[in-house]
């Protein structure tokens, strides 16, 4: 097993890069837990139990940003060195700002579910191409600055998502 301070990359033993293998991270994620799994250690006490317990929690920490693409970038960036500051950071291009203004309006004057549902599948196919967009800037150009500007674009239109759902939802009732 690697040491409890690898990157999840190393880990999971998988490439530092965006593209990964949904199906691979899956098997190893399961192969790691049996591999720590307290029940495992029953015979070597209470200190190996908690140890064991400690990489399992580890293994599924690193598994949950492994395998969401908006996590798994936001961790690259990290590693990096080009933090995401969601919070402290909103600076967007005026292209983008303009688009959110655009969908906003669209929400506004959606007044059916079918409304809603149009503006559902375009935001959709806005994640897929922000997310094409992520993977070009951290696997292709390796220009992690740009790619934590496209992932903080990114975290808006999957809030955005979000709240289409939610009103269709409530739409819906």
């Amino acid at each position: 097993m690697p040491s409890l301070q690898s990157n999840d990359f190393e880990l999971f033993d998988v490439p530092m890069q965006f593209a990964q293998d949904s199906a691979a991270l899956d098997a190893r994620w399961k192969e790691l837990q049996r591999e720590a799994h307290p029940d495992r250690f029953a015979a070597q006490g209470a200190a190996a139990q908690r140890l064991a317990m400690q990489w399992s929690v580890r293994i599924n920490e690193a598994y949950q940003r492994l395998k969401d693409p908006l996590k798994r970038a936001s961790y690259l960036c990290e590693l990096h060195g080009a933090p995401i500051n969601a919070e402290n950071n909103t600076a967007m291009s005026t292209e983008f700002l303009m688009q959110q203004m655009q969908w906003r309006e669209a929400l506004d004057d959606a007044k059916t579910v079918q409304d809603m549902e149009k503006i559902a599948l375009q935001s959709i196919s806005d994640v897929r191409i922000q997310i094409f967009k992520i993977e070009q800037m951290l696997d292709a150009r390796k220009d992690f600055s740009a790619a934590a500007r496209e992932v903080r674009n990114l975290m808006f239109i999957e809030r955005f998502v979000s709240e289409v759902d939610t009103r269709i939802d409530q739409l819906g009732q």
